[in-house]
């Protein structure tokens, strides 16, 4: 009976649609797309979700099951088998269809701009906004948009990883525009109170809305298509953007096109070598930023680290009992947390350039774990030497400079360089306050090609290629300054 249940089981994972359409999206990407229910937040709606049951009706399936997964991981989430088709404002791209089985646009969307109110008569496309910042959402249409502008027009792309904080922002005043489809905008627009900022109405670009599947799924792939153009034709299709307010003359535009087309687009595999050798340069660029992070921080960290450890060793009892509970309050919270603190919620008193806000972020957290080390570094020198110094004649200072400082350096330079090495890599998680470094720059690379295997690669090389140099040099002095030597 256990090993019946057992082979059940395992043929239940193998064949996760048998019976029903299992399907991938984000929920919290939020409506109208796909969001939780709130009469039921075991469930989910939206209009992503409407289509999704739409096509396993067609197919004869027993209905529709939601997968929640990250929106820029749908691509390799589907061709790992997780489910079968990925929906949730999934774009038509090149480089998508030549690597998935993409089904044929079923929604068509405007790339749209949001601008503050008393910008709306002066800017009306990307060519108005040369040196200024403008953000989207990474791994999007939009992204590729504001990146062909960048060496154009000379704007300045802030990739974000949601769509909500970038609409924030435009209120707050960091950013001078953003760009991204017109249903995200829309919304944006309503959850701001409809005049924190204006929508403007000529479109930058179109895009289309498709269902993705894995690469051997062509034949499915090809079933759903057919129960596609039957909901635009016998009207199932607009009455679901209807009933979530989506539906514009442009969808019954799109209906006529499909009609008429019985193929879909053709596979750019050209397309998607162009795309990989394109983002060279970005990742180079990335690279340089996530060195002058890493840097940077690290010498605000030996700095505030030093001030810290020499207060807890030569401090009065008040300075030492509170540089104890920083070092300790810091070290046991989150980075990211503090991240987010620093860039946001400090925004009301003063709005830190997201750089800078990643080097104070860094620097302040890594401080208290550098002066840990030098704080251990000093104790460790035996106290013999210290005596006798002081039996010497010499002060506190000079005994610092001169005896206990040149051991205490030898004693902490490994741990420093062991972590100047996590420093760098930490310096992927300032991708969330819209600082592009080359961890965020390879996500947004592996989600255009849909795939992270030439992308991590590349990635882990340069990062290698990064930290190695400095723990040989590490090890040469630690070699040179060794009391042995």
């Amino acid at each position: 009976m256990i090993a019946a249940l057992a082979l059940c089981l395992v043929a239940a994972q193998q064949h996760p649609d048998s019976g029903g359409l299992v399907w991938g999206g984000d929920a919290e990407g939020g409506a109208p797309f796909v969001e939780a229910d709130p009469a039921n937040p075991a469930r989910v709606r939206g209009f992503d979700v409407e289509v999704a049951e739409r096509i396993a009706r067609g197919l004869g399936r027993r209905g529709a099951r939601f997968v929640q997964v990250q929106w820029s991981n749908i691509d390799q989430s589907v061709e790992r088998g997780d489910f079968t088709l990925g929906l949730s404002g999934v774009e038509d791209t090149p480089v998508r269809r030549a690597r998935h089985a993409v089904t044929i646009p079923y929604f068509e969307f405007r790339e749209v701009l949001a601008v503050r109110p008393g910008d709306a008569g002066r800017i009306h496309g990307l060519a108005d906004l040369r040196g200024r910042r403008v953000a989207t959402l990474g791994a999007t249409i939009a992204y590729d948009l504001l990146l062909a502008a960048r060496d154009s027009t000379g704007v300045l792309p802030l990739s974000y990883d949601d769509d909500v904080h970038p609409y924030a922002d435009l209120v707050a005043g960091r950013v001078d525009a953003v760009l991204l489809d017109h249903i995200i905008a829309q919304r944006a627009l309503r959850r701001a109170g409809g005049s924190a900022f204006v929508i403007q109405a000529q479109p930058v670009a179109l895009g289309h809305y498709v269902g993705v599947l894995a690469r051997g799924d062509s034949v499915l792939r090809d079933s759903m298509d057919a129960v596609l153009r039957a909901a635009m034709h016998d009207g199932s299709l607009e009455q679901i953007y209807r009933r979530w307010d989506v539906w514009d003359p442009s969808q019954g535009a799109l209906f006529v096109r499909v009609a008429r087309s019985n193929t879909a687009a053709k596979a750019a595999g050209a397309a998607a070598v162009n795309s990989a050798l394109a983002y060279l340069p970005s990742l180079a660029r990335a690279a340089v930023v996530t060195l002058l992070v890493s840097f940077l921080s690290m010498a605000l960290a030996v700095i505030i680290g030093l001030g810290l450890a020499s207060a807890r060793v030569y401090g009065p009892g008040w300075l030492r009992a509170a540089t104890t509970v920083y070092v300790e309050v810091i070290r046991g919270t989150p980075l990211l947390l503090q991240l987010f603190v620093i860039y946001y919620g400090l925004a009301g008193v003063v709005r830190l350039p997201a750089f800078l806000a990643a080097v104070l972020a860094l620097g302040l957290n890594y401080a208290a774990y550098e002066a840990e080390i030098y704080r251990g570094a000093l104790e460790a020198v035996p106290r013999s030497q210290l005596e006798a110094a002081r039996t010497l004649g010499l002060s506190e200072l000079q005994i610092l400079r001169l005896v206990r400082g040149p051991q205490a350096l030898r004693f902490a330079l490994a741990p420093m360089t062991n972590d100047f090495v996590a420093l760098l890599k930490d310096s992927s998680l300032v991708s969330v306050i819209t600082v592009v470094e080359l961890t965020k720059e390879t996500a947004i690379y592996a989600t255009n090609v849909g795939s992270w295997v030439v992308p991590g690669a590349l990635c882990a090389a340069v990062y290698l290629a990064m930290s190695l140099p400095l723990a040989r040099l590490a090890r040469r002095l630690e070699r040179r300054w060794s009391p042995a030597a």
